[in-house]
C-alpha cells in the first residue's frame, strides 16, 4: 500500500488512477480538497476498495500520523501543494503554509514513523516528493535547460515555496537518512486539470466565445509535459530511483504561449466548428502581463532517460489533441468546477490591457 498526498487534484488524481490502473497495489488518498481538489476527479475509483479516500491536511500531525499507523505504507507521493503562480502573487500566505510548513509537518510525521519501522521495512520505504521546475528561475533563449545541479534561483512566492519544500526534503535526507526522492517536472496539462491553467482556460473560454487571455505578447517559453507521461515517471522514479536523489522530467517540448493557444484554437476548429465564435483564434486577447514573468523553462531530461530509460510517450501534438477531445467530452465535469468563485478569480485576475 501506498500514501498519495493531494490525490484529489489534477496529477494526483491522475497519477491515483494510472496507479490503480496499471496494478493492484491499494492507495489511501489524503487530500484537503480546497478548490482545486475535487472528488469527482475520483469518480472511476468509487466502490474500489483499493482506494480509500481521505479528507486532511498534511499539516495536521494527528491525522497523518494515525493514518501512517493504521496502513503502514511502504512509500509516500507527496503531492500536496498550492501551485498556481497568479495565486501566489495575490496571496503568498497559503502557499507558505501548504508547501513549506505542510511539508514539514508531513516529513516530522514521516521520520518519526519510519524510525520506528523494523529495519526490512525501513529499507524498503519511499518518501517521494513532487515539485516543479520553476525552483531553478528562468532562462534566458540561448541558454541551456536546466539540470539537476542547476541552482535554484524562484522568482515567485509559488517557486520559492516549492523550493523551500524541496530544501527541506533533501535535509531529512541528509540529516536523519530519511529515505526520499525528488522529481522537478515542467508544465503537465491534461484532462482533470482546473480551468485557473493555460490550457483548460483557453478551451473553457473558447467554447463560450469568451476572449482567450495571453500575458503580455506571448512570448513566454514552456516546457509541456502530458500528464499521464509525468505519472509513468514518477512511478519509475518510487520504483528505482537512487535515494537522495531529484530527477526532471520533461515533455521535450519547449512552446511559447501563443504557440499553445493557436495550436488549440486550431484543434478546436477542427473537433468543435458549433462554437459561439469561430476561428477561436479571434478571441484571442493580450492582458498586462504577471508580474515577474519568467521568460523561459526548459527540462534536461537525460537523467531520468540514462538512470531509469524513462522518456514521454506523447508528443505535444498527440498530447495536445487527447487533451482537448477529454474537455470536449466532459462538459459537465467542467460545468461543476467552474463556480461563482473561479469565475470572480478569472475575472479580477486576467483585466485586458
Amino acid at each position: 500500500m501506498i500514501l498519495v498526498t493531494g490525490g484529489a487534484g489534477f496529477i494526483g488524481a491522475n497519477f491515483v488512477l494510472d496507479w490503480l490502473a496499471v496494478g493492484d497495489e491499494a492507495v489511501v488518498n489524503l487530500d484537503k480538497l480546497t478548490y482545486a481538489g475535487n472528488l469527482e476527479n475520483l469518480r472511476p475509483l468509487r466502490g474500489d476498495a483499493r482506494h480509500v479516500f481521505v479528507q486532511g491536511d498534511i499539516g495536521d500531525r494527528a491525522t497523518v500520523d494515525a493514518l501512517l499507523q493504521q496502513y503502514r505504507p511502504r512509500a509516500v507521493v507527496n503531492f500536496a501543494a498550492e501551485s498556481h503562480v497568479d495565486r501566489s502573487i495575490q496571496g503568498p500566505g497559503e502557499f507558505i503554509e501548504t508547501n513549506v510548513v505542510g511539508t514539514f509537518k508531513l516529513l516530522e510525521s514521516v521520520r518519526a514513523h519510519w524510525s520506528r519501522l523494523p529495519a526490512d521495512e525501513q529499507a524498503a520505504f519511499r518518501f517521494l516528493h513532487v515539485s516543479t521546475d520553476e525552483v531553478y528561475g528562468s532562462l534566458g533563449p540561448a541558454d541551456p535547460a536546466f539540470s539537476e545541479t542547476t541552482p535554484f534561483a524562484p522568482n515567485s512566492p509559488y517557486s520559492a515555496s516549492k523550493a523551500a519544500s524541496d530544501h527541506l526534503v533533501r535535509a531529512y535526507h541528509h540529516t536523519y537518512g530519511l529515505p526520499v526522492l525528488t522529481t522537478n517536472c515542467s508544465n503537465n496539462y491534461g484532462p482533470l486539470q482546473f480551468p485557473e491553467k493555460l490550457v483548460p482556460l483557453v478551451i473553457h473560454n473558447a467554447l463560450a466565445g469568451k476572449p482567450l487571455p495571453i500575458y503580455g505578447d506571448g512570448s513566454n517559453v514552456r516546457d509541456w509535459l502530458y500528464v499521464s507521461d509525468h505519472c509513468s515517471a514518477i512511478r519509475r522514479v518510487l520504483e528505482a530511483g537512487r535515494l537522495g536523489e531529484t530527477y526532471n522530467i520533461g515533455g521535450c517540448n519547449e512552446k511559447t504561449n501563443l504557440e499553445v493557444v493557436e495550436t488549440l484554437c486550431a484543434i478546436l476548429d477542427e473537433l468543435h466548428p458549433g462554437s459561439p465564435i469561430t476561428p477561436h483564434a479571434s478571441l484571442m486577447t493580450f492582458v498586462k502581463d504577471r508580474p515577474g514573468h519568467d521568460q523561459r523553462y526548459a527540462i534536461d531530461a537525460t537523467k531520468i532517460e540514462r538512470e531509469l530509460g524513462w522518456t514521454p510517450a506523447e508528443t505535444f501534438e498527440s498530447g495536445i489533441r487527447k487533451t482537448v477531445a477529454w474537455y470536449l467530452n466532459n462538459q459537465e465535469w467542467v460545468a461543476h468546477v467552474t463556480s461563482g468563485e473561479y469565475r470572480n478569480w478569472v475575472s479580477e485576475n486576467y483585466a485586458a490591457r
